[in-house]
């Protein structure tokens, strides 16, 4: 549920603002030490660092250019040479080396490549590798000999030159003069087409320096509006926004003719951004008008909580994790005035104030207190006077909530509904705790009817990845990775990175996120194999440890060398799964990168089969939507379930608190269960192997009460639920014994129970009719369980599938209702 967008508020009306004490205000919360190496604050003249994350420039991804560009990837220049060169792309970045970059300001050592005895020339490389006096005295050289070449006539005929004595004067320009002239070329041709008559020291003390990619100069704005501008962005760069150079450049060019943004029209600004310019550009104008305009109304003594409208960015609160793992920026405003009663508007900006939400907290408060307003204003008198307020208010407040719907128009869901109604009482409860509702009625409270349920889970969840489709994806595990991008990764780390995390997300169901921030630590080597140690982030329980298999601890052992070399940002040394960069919410990857890297991997598998099948007998499609990082721990829970695994062994696996919450796996629909009991019955065999189906799924079910490895016909025994049996169990020896193929886990492990007890028996020495009885039941038993895996290979596949699935649901059912432990002795019979 989300909050419907209102307009901005109006900028604070301005009567002739008083300037001076404006530009004051600014210049004292305005950092001089901003941005060291980046922010020139004499010549308002900033170079970015690419090397820096809050900065919206980056190197050239080929390893020898020194390029910088505006967005991530090849310069141009790169882009057309790669796609000349024929070469795949990585071999291109690892081993191109650039022959012509026109002025860019590099990473390297970029001096003109004309040396004579040891002497090198000082000019900085223009193109060619030469500087532009010797490239110009090049190109007069080419037109006289066209087959001449540049490496032999920098080798031959120039001398090398002497650094410029002094750069270009406008302040900040790198670029070196023309001839004796005190401007570079590029000045000196702007000044002769739009400035002549100008003095050229007065016109270049209002001129930007030549820019590259990653520079910006607010000299060319008003004085007021520069210090404006750059209060913004230091407000910006606080919150964790990138600087983009490209978007200052812009905004410095829209702007030149305004003398400052406070009292300007906001909108006609933003309008005028939104026609011209970049989204990158007006978000920029945005935040900075917004930030100029809440810093005035500061100085004013106005607060951004003291408005009836709030403006999220503005209020600074603390905002949610976006699926990229970086923080959202609040964006929009929050506006009470929807709430009509004047008792429940001021109890809801108190709480604000008060209790500083964060932005979904706030704005699911305000939906539920605007939704309790509007039913209470259909009530007699309008909910406005609180004291009057009774019984039938609150039900019909409650009525109001429960009735919520989507912005779609559809019925919100009963979590939402349960989380909104808990907002709405935690309001009341703050207002009664400050005394805000002293005057309410003890009948204008919450009633136990007021709660709203869970929803109907009847039906199995569905959530678990059949295990076919598991395999399927393991037999194309060595795409898993292709084609994304994490940080700085080479595509081999990469796909390193998430066959790892996927390989421990199958074989351990931990949840995305105690998966995503295992530490390097994770490891723990025992007698009996190895430990997974992980935090249990839902539960707040951290280093729990789980039992894991030597193939899932080799799959972490292999990646972790590789992590090791990974140049990771500081925070997040001490993570097997890095995050992207500094600049994220989380330490560690984000859940959303490894369900954006699964879905891209799963999307782009040629087949995947389900198990049902169509019309013609193939398999039909499996829906690929059903496969998601927090599927494979439903996977995991219903592996052992299906094995038949305890519930109480299955719940310590599961690190639950309650064995309720367990119990959830092991649910199976009624449906589903008669189906299952309908094709079992039908494979029932005596203790000989002979068949001896069962004529009803009620008869079936009886009888399964009655031992734990097999159903059992016996009346007394089935009448008394398994604890009347005459021959004390001895199941392989009845006439009365009635497995299946459910049953078959279940007598494998009451042959090795019996094989315990015989050798048990052979060292107390009994005497040899007690071990030949235990020889003679676990021979029995073996020969059903020999006779029911020969019928079993016989039948055809798709049957066979059929049984197999019957009792894994039937494994799963008597798993969940639990097993009465057998009797050491017979249970004493009334005499007939």
């Amino acid at each position: 549920m989300t909050l419907t967008a209102v307009a901005a508020p109006a900028p604070v009306a301005l009567q002739g603002p008083d300037l001076e004490r404006w530009l004051a205000w600014l210049k004292e919360r305005i950092d001089p030490a901003w941005r060291p190496g980046e922010w020139d604050s004499e010549a308002w003249f900033f170079a970015g660092d690419p090397d820096n994350e809050g900065t919206a420039a980056y190197w050239c991804t080929t390893k020898a250019c020194p390029s910088i560009e505006a967005s991530q990837g090849m310069c141009a220049c790169c882009g057309r040479e790669w796609q000349a060169s024929g070469l795949d792309r990585e071999t291109f970045l690892a081993t191109h080396i650039p022959d012509r970059r026109k002025g860019s300001p590099g990473r390297f050592q970029t001096r003109c490549q004309v040396e004579r005895d040891g002497q090198r020339c000082a000019q900085p490389k223009y193109c060619q590798g030469l500087c532009m006096a010797h490239y110009r005295a090049w190109r007069k050289k080419v037109v006289r000999h066209p087959d001449s070449e540049v490496e032999i006539w920098s080798r031959m005929e120039p001398l090398p030159l002497q650094a410029t004595q002094s750069p270009c004067l406008v302040a900040r320009c790198a670029q070196e003069r023309l001839g004796l002239k005190v401007l570079c070329s590029y000045h000196a041709a702007k000044h002769r087409r739009d400035a002549r008559d100008e003095p050229v020291e007065q016109w270049a003390a209002q001129q930007t320096p030549f820019l590259f990619a990653h520079q910006f100069s607010l000299i060319p704005l008003k004085p007021l509006l520069r210090w404006e501008i750059l209060y913004g962005l230091q407000r910006r760069d606080k919150r964790g926004g990138k600087v983009d150079p490209t978007s200052l450049r812009m905004l410095v060019r829209l702007l030149q003719g305004l003398p400052h943004l406070i009292g300007t029209d906001r909108a006609e600004l933003q309008a005028l951004v939104a026609t011209k310019e970049s989204a990158n550009t007006e978000s920029h104008v945005k935040e900075i008008s917004r930030s100029v305009q809440v810093g005035y109304e500061e100085m004013c003594g106005i607060k951004p909580t003291d408005k009836p409208v709030w403006d999220l960015p503005a209020i600074n609160l603390a905002s949610s994790i976006s699926r990229s793992g970086r923080r959202r920026p609040c964006r929009g405003t929050v506006d009470f005035t929807v709430i009509t009663q004047t008792w429940l508007r001021d109890m809801a900006l108190d709480w604000a104030r008060q209790s500083d939400p964060s932005t979904a907290l706030l704005k699911d408060t305000v939906k539920v207190t605007s939704l309790a307003s509007r039913a209470l204003a259909q009530r007699p008198g309008g909910g406005s006077d609180l004291t009057r307020l009774g019984a039938a208010d609150m039900d019909a407040i409650v009525a109001a909530v429960r009735a919520a719907r989507r912005e779609d128009g559809e019925p919100a869901a009963r979590s939402t509904l349960r989380n909104l109604i808990s907002r709405l009482f935690a309001l009341f409860d703050f207002g009664r705790r400050t005394g805000l509702m002293a005057g309410a009625p003890t009948s204008f409270a919450r009633q136990r009817w007021h709660n709203i349920g869970h929803d109907d889970d009847e039906d199995e969840t569905g959530k678990a990845i059949p295990e076919p489709v598991i395999a399927q994806l393991d037999a194309h595990l060595e795409s898993l990775g292709t084609g994304v991008d994490y940080g700085r990764l080479t595509p081999a780390q990469v796909q390193q990175l998430f066959r790892t995390a996927y390989i421990v997300l199958r074989d351990t169901g931990r949840r995305p996120r105690e998966i995503c921030s295992l530490r390097l630590t994770c490891l723990d080597h025992t007698d009996d194999g190895y430990d997974l140690i992980w935090d249990n982030h839902k539960s707040r329980r951290a280093r729990r440890r789980l039992p894991i298999t030597a193939q899932t601890a080799e799959a972490i052992r292999a990646w972790l060398p590789v992590r090791e070399r990974l140049e990771v940002p500081s925070r997040s040394t001490h993570f097997v799964f890095p995050a992207l960069s500094n600049k994220g919410a989380l330490p560690h990857m984000h859940t959303s990168s490894l369900s954006n890297g699964l879905r891209r991997w799963v999307d782009a598998l040629p087949q995947l089969d389900s198990a049902a099948p169509g019309p013609d007998g193939s398999p039909l499609p499996f829906d690929r939507s059903l496969i998601y990082p927090y599927a494979f721990r439903h996977s995991y829970a219903q592996r052992h379930a299906d094995a038949g695994i305890p519930v109480d062994v299955l719940k310590e696996l599961m690190d639950h608190r309650s064995i309720s919450t367990t119990m959830g796996y092991y649910k199976i629909t009624m449906k589903r269960k008669r189906a299952a009991v309908t094709t079992m019955r039908m494979h029932v065999i005596d203790r000989s192997g002979a068949p001896a189906p069962i004529h009803s799924n009620t008869a079936y079910e009886a009888r399964s009460v009655a031992v734990p490895f097999g159903n059992c016909i016996e009346p007394s025994n089935v009448k008394a639920g398994g604890n009347a049996c005459p021959i004390r169990f001895q199941c392989s020896g009845c006439g009365f014994y009635r497995p299946d193929p459910s049953y078959l886990l279940a007598i494998e492990e009451h042959i090795n129970s019996l094989r315990a007890d015989r050798e048990t028996a052979q060292a107390m020495d009994a005497d040899a009719f007690v071990t030949r009885n235990l020889d003679d039941q676990i021979a029995a038993f073996r020969n059903v369980v020999a006779t029911m895996h020969d019928q079993l290979a016989a039948l055809p596949t798709d049957e066979r599938l059929e049984i197999e699935e019957a009792s894994a649901v039937l494994r799963k059912s008597r798993a969940s209702h639990g097993r009465t432990a057998l009797p050491l002795t017979v249970i004493n019979r009334r005499p007939s």
